[in-house]
């Protein structure tokens, strides 16, 4: 019987389609609001995170490459120049007696740092055999934090 009231009483009605409506337009600005907080709040750790990561991925790149050249070196007898660059440790530059490459686990040319730069190669180094530099974020020399360089030498 109460049902059959709500449908000939037209303000139960209204009422009771009200109730059944979508959210009103305050209930979602609060809704957008709370979103955006969260946002606000999380994303630059994201952020922040995202830019070590980088850096732990460029220092794990560049201490494959520094076990490629000493791998290179067993075999060859030698670093490759500053020349023939970390390219020496995919491809055959020169004749060299005993190249048993390619040196890297990649199928494609050497990969450039994280942030889509060529590493820098120089052999010798200035006081060591051979360096491995990437600029960290900023692209340049120096820097500190994620714009830090990561370098890697020979430990001869």
């Amino acid at each position: 019987m109460r049902q059959s009231q709500t449908q000939h009483n037209p303000v139960r009605r209204r009422r009771a389609l009200r109730r059944q409506a979508g959210f009103t337009l305050v209930e979602m600005l609060v809704v957008i609001t709370i979103i955006g907080l969260i946002v606000g709040l999380v994303g630059p750790r994201v952020l922040a995170s995202l830019g070590s990561s980088k850096v732990k991925a460029a220092r794990i790149q560049v201490k494959g490459f520094a076990s490629a050249l000493d791998v290179f070196y067993l075999d060859t007898g030698r670093y490759p120049t500053t020349a023939e660059g970390l390219n020496a440790l995919q491809k055959r530059v020169t004749s060299l007696p005993g190249w048993n490459g390619p040196y890297l686990q990649t199928n494609t040319d050497v990969p450039n740092d994280p942030w889509g730069r060529p590493y820098i190669y120089r052999s010798p180094g200035e006081r060591t055999a051979y360096e491995i530099v990437s600029y960290g974020q900023d692209g340049q020399e120096g820097g500190d934090g994620n714009n830090a360089d990561i370098t890697q030498a020979s430990t001869e």
